[in-house]
């Protein structure tokens, strides 16, 4: 790939990471919850899933989603009821205040391993995600050159943004504390219904 190509990618890249998503929305509660050391791996773990669908991209799996009604309707299914099943936990969250809330993150912080397999499992629960990427990344690829190699500059610099973009977003996500301490459920009901909302848009996509 050219230099030339490969800014225009980036380019292309930054956009679609600066678009409102639920990987970007699960950073900023985790943030909020959590503090940035654990969103760190809730955003490897989008990467580790945004990794996951280039790969299946790149190896023809979107272009088979789009033939395959049934193995469509089932990752749409699947990705829907996980997001909605995500959204309904948040909406259920109690409150925030500075003294219980600190203290039950402390006695029962989320584990990084459990950040990360959210970060992963939000990025791709979405199989409009997977045929984005099918149909986006041809554009860039250079026939007659390394799979293996444009997947590693496919994957490492989208990569590289997304996980800034959402490291951003967790760090910012600080300064909502002292909001959160009187309006914690308000905040946890508007997360979890835009959970639900985008579970609900999935589960309405078609092909």
């Amino acid at each position: 790939m050219s230099i030339e190509l490969w800014l225009v990618f980036v380019l292309a890249a930054v956009a679609l990471s600066l678009t409102p998503g639920p990987n970007g929305l699960l950073c900023l509660d985790h943030g909020v919850r959590y503090g940035l050391g654990r969103s760190i791996f809730t955003a490897l773990g989008a990467v580790a899933g945004m990794s996951l669908l280039i790969g299946a991209s790149l190896a023809g799996l979107g272009a088979v989603m789009q033939t395959s009604e049934l193995l469509f309707t089932v990752v749409k299914w699947a990705g829907a009821a996980y997001l909605v099943w995500l959204g309904i936990r948040l909406w259920r969250a109690p409150g925030f205040s500075a003294a219980v809330d600190s203290a039950a993150t402390a006695a029962r912080p989320i584990s990084r391993r459990r950040a990360f397999a959210q970060g992963l499992l939000v990025a791709v629960s979405n199989p409009k995600a997977l045929i984005f990427f099918a149909t986006f990344l041809p554009q860039f690829m250079q026939p007659g050159q390394s799979l293996w190699l444009q997947f590693v500059i496919f994957a490492g610099t989208y990569g590289a943004i997304e996980f800034a973009y959402e490291v951003v977003l967790a760090g910012a996500a600080g300064r909502l504390a002292p909001w959160l301490e009187r309006w914690g459920r308000v905040f946890n009901r508007i997360t979890g219904g835009a959970f639900v909302g985008v579970g609900a848009m999935v589960a309405a996509t078609q092909r």
